[in-house]
């Protein structure tokens, strides 16, 4: 990832926690030249994301320290497994850690979650999607993380796509109104999807001309159907209800494209230390 992206995140991340004095404890125990070896591991197996902030933490704390990475982002990893070395000075490599965890621990496991829904999908075609729940400040680095875990984005934003949801549909007054306005709206390069949740809604979505369309909360048996009604007219996906024990059969539906929004709001971290070597 371009490090211009990440940096003011990583720098916004250390400031939060740094606070106005520093590392105080650090400072009052570790000599300012002490040396330190540590060791990034994992204590869970899992997908590896997020190395890139991870590690930056480090280094704008303390540019002259030596990292070295064992691991990639995108690597499975097994318990007890050395993701990456750092040696230098104690003190930044103390200040740093949370932080660098923080962040590592978090992507990794958008990452892992993502992982295990694409394993589940298996031989099917539909691509695991995120959406557009991610935390606040962090959605460039979970969308990447998504993409290491196997997935593919969804929009970034309001602003490169649009997505018709039942409140716009409400608020226009019919499927067809707000594919209308939309289109009227869309510049050329546009993409324009409109959710829908009955097969009626789909009928009428497909007398208009719409790019994609996401099939909300159907139960497999109607995924089929509506997959049939649109013979390749239009990207097919579906979402709701995402779990590892229901994605096989939603899959098998015959959709492009899976969304879920748990595998970044609700996925839980890659459990992942430092210790010193």
């Amino acid at each position: 990832m371009i490090r211009v992206l990440v940096e003011p995140i990583v720098r916004a991340a250390l400031l939060e926690d740094l606070g106005r004095a520093g590392d105080i404890t650090t400072d009052a125990i570790v000599p300012p030249d002490a040396p330190i070896a540590a060791v990034i591991a994992a204590r869970q197996p899992g997908v590896v994301a997020g190395l890139e902030a991870a590690l930056l933490a480090f280094e704008l704390l303390d540019p002259s320290l030596e990292i070295e990475i064992t691991r990639a982002d995108g690597s499975r990893v097994e318990r007890g497994q050395t993701i990456a070395r750092i040696s230098g000075r104690a003190r930044p490599v103390l200040a740093a850690e949370r932080t660098a965890l923080n962040l590592l621990c978090r992507l990794s496991g958008v990452a892992t979650a993502t992982r295990s829904l694409v394993d589940a999908v298996g031989n099917h075609k539909a691509r695991i999607v995120c959406t557009r729940k991610t935390t606040p400040g962090l959605r460039i680095l979970e969308k990447e993380a998504v993409l290491l875990g196997g997935g593919a984005n969804h929009r970034f934003g309001l602003d490169d796509a649009m997505l018709i949801k039942d409140n716009h549909i409400a608020v226009a007054g019919g499927v067809g109104a707000a594919l209308e306005r939309a289109r009227a709206h869309a510049g050329h390069l546009v993409k324009i999807e409109i959710e829908v949740d009955t097969l009626d809604q789909l009928a009428e979505a497909l007398q208009h001309r719409v790019d994609a369309v996401l099939l909300d909360n159907m139960d497999p048996p109607t995924l089929r159907r509506a997959v049939g009604m649109v013979a390749g007219r239009a990207v097919t996906e579906a979402s709701g209800r995402i779990t590892r024990e229901t994605v096989p059969e939603i899959a098998a539906a015959g959709v492009d494209l899976i969304s879920s929004g748990w595998i970044t709001h609700s996925a839980p971290i890659l459990d992942l230390g430092l210790d010193i070597a």
